[in-house]
């Protein structure tokens, strides 16, 4: 659960009935243990040496699933990105009994009380993990970025690597990282913005304790320090999405525009958080302009992520061309193999086409296979994101019952209308007639319930 953190454990309860209701993965079957611990101990024999490479990891503090590590050189005007992915193919063997168990996980999924991860935690943890307590096999890309920040594969490599540090992201400095850090980020947010491309990413909400029961929702925003690093990965997929592509090969995330309907809804909701969307802006151009530190366009960058359809995961098919609306690309992924599935025969492929090797035939054949066990992850991880969302604002607005808040119609059908309320990151059904969307009405709070993850409002104005 990447949206929602809850330090005060306000929503424990709620959070076991959400684990049980959608049958989120527990404990792994003991021979799926059995074999990952069999599988740590494999001897690494077929890597080259990089030890020497000065990589280190940058993720949120408490992780211990690192897929990433990265070192930065010069080449001229040009840099070297040189990506370190977790080398996951190493450790599990193509239909074993690890194998199988991540076919039916599918990725890792996230809740504000812990993950139920793709593999088990000897692998995904310590043993494939590139933590900097000793040498990791890896996966190790070399990608250019010129001046202009059009990225291109220079290179893919098994290496041995070790990771001088494990940074954190809000405690890395400056002088913790490569120099041309910054400079990489910025090369790749500017090549962004040439593309038109509109990535949304909004803060995580926090659920914090306010007097001795109530509850609020914040937002925490986003540190520069996470938007460099993402540049990296973002880097890096943009270059093996391409590679696949050059080769006729290859698993791609592509994603359409949000429709008419969902624009008019988000224009509505701008609306009620007080933002001004010119109307002739595209929501993309919109998008450019909201921070993250300000709540009410926070709350604005969450809602777009849920407008559209979302992505999905296609295979290559001759003469079509994959497209993420978002990336305004051409875009795969390959950086989390500990957490995507899809990623680990990504790799594989990309391994294979940068040593002019063919695609062996069981990635080829899991491409066709994985967009609908992606498919399947991903809506899991969507329920349980709504249920959380929908359990975090009862839990908030428990004890409120009976005050009156401002808010603004973004929808109306057969079922009545859907409202954002104008001073909480709510939204919510409720039975008024002779309304339009973008018409501003007032609602009392009738219920919350917690236990069903249910807010009642009725209409008073």
């Amino acid at each position: 659960m990447k949206t929602i953190v809850d330090p005060t454990h306000a929503l424990d309860r709620g959070l076991t009935a959400i684990r049980s209701q959608y049958k989120v993965p527990g404990d792994f079957p003991p021979a799926v243990l059995a074999a990952a611990e069999e599988a740590s101990r494999r001897p690494v024999n077929d890597h080259v040496d990089r030890t020497a490479m000065p990589f280190v990891t940058l993720d949120p503090a408490s992780s211990t699933d690192l897929d990433q590590a990265f070192a930065i050189d010069r080449s001229g005007n040009d840099l070297l990105l040189h990506y370190a992915i977790a080398d996951v193919a190493w450790f599990v063997d193509d239909g074993g009994v690890i194998d199988q168990e991540a076919w039916a996980r599918g990725t890792s999924q996230y809740l504000p009380d812990g993950k139920a991860p793709l593999y088990p935690p000897i692998l995904s943890e310590r043993a494939a993990s590139l933590l900097p307590d000793g040498p990791r096999p890896a996966v190790l890309f070399t990608i250019r970025v010129p001046p202009d920040g059009v990225v291109e594969l220079d290179g893919v490599e098994r290496a041995i690597v070790r990771s001088r540090a494990k940074l954190a992201y809000d405690s890395a400095t400056d002088a913790d990282l490569p120099p041309e850090f910054s400079e990489l980020a910025r090369r790749i947010q500017a090549a962004d913005d040439r593309r038109g491309a509109s990535r949304v990413d909004p803060p995580e909400q926090e659920v914090s304790k306010v007097g001795e029961q109530g509850f609020e929702l914040t937002y925490r925003p986003r540190l520069p320090s996470e938007d460099r690093n993402a540049a990296l990965s973002l880097a890096t997929n943009l270059a093996v999405a391409d590679t696949m592509l050059a080769h006729h090969t290859g698993l791609f995330r592509v994603m359409a525009p949000p429709d008419e309907h969902a624009i008019r809804r988000l224009r509505f909701t701008a609306h009620a958080f007080g933002l001004a969307w010119p109307k002739e802006e595209t929501l993309g151009q919109f998008q450019k302009g909201l921070r993250a530190d300000d709540p009410r366009q926070a709350a604005f960058m969450l809602a777009v992520r849920r407008a559209g359809a979302g992505a999905a995961y296609a295979p290559y098919q001759p003469g079509v061309v994959p497209w993420h609306v978002a990336m305004a690309a051409t875009y795969a992924h390959a950086t989390a193999p500990l957490r995507r599935l899809a990623d680990r025969y990504v790799v594989r492929a990309a391994l294979a086409i940068a040593n002019g090797l063919p695609v062996p035939d069981g990635v080829s054949q899991a491409f066709a296979k994985l967009p609908p066990v992606m498919a399947r992850a991903d809506t899991l991880s969507g329920q349980i994101e709504r249920a959380v969302v929908d359990l975090a604002e009862a839990v908030m607005l428990k004890g409120c019952e009976g005050r009156v808040y401002p808010a603004i119609v973004t929808d109306v059908d057969e079922r009545g209308a859907r409202m954002q309320l104008k001073e909480q990151p709510v939204v919510a059904r409720v039975e008024a007639h002779k309304v339009q969307p973008g018409d501003a009405i007032s609602v009392r709070l009738l219920t919350t319930d917690p236990e069903r993850r249910q807010i009642q409002f009725e209409r008073v104005a």
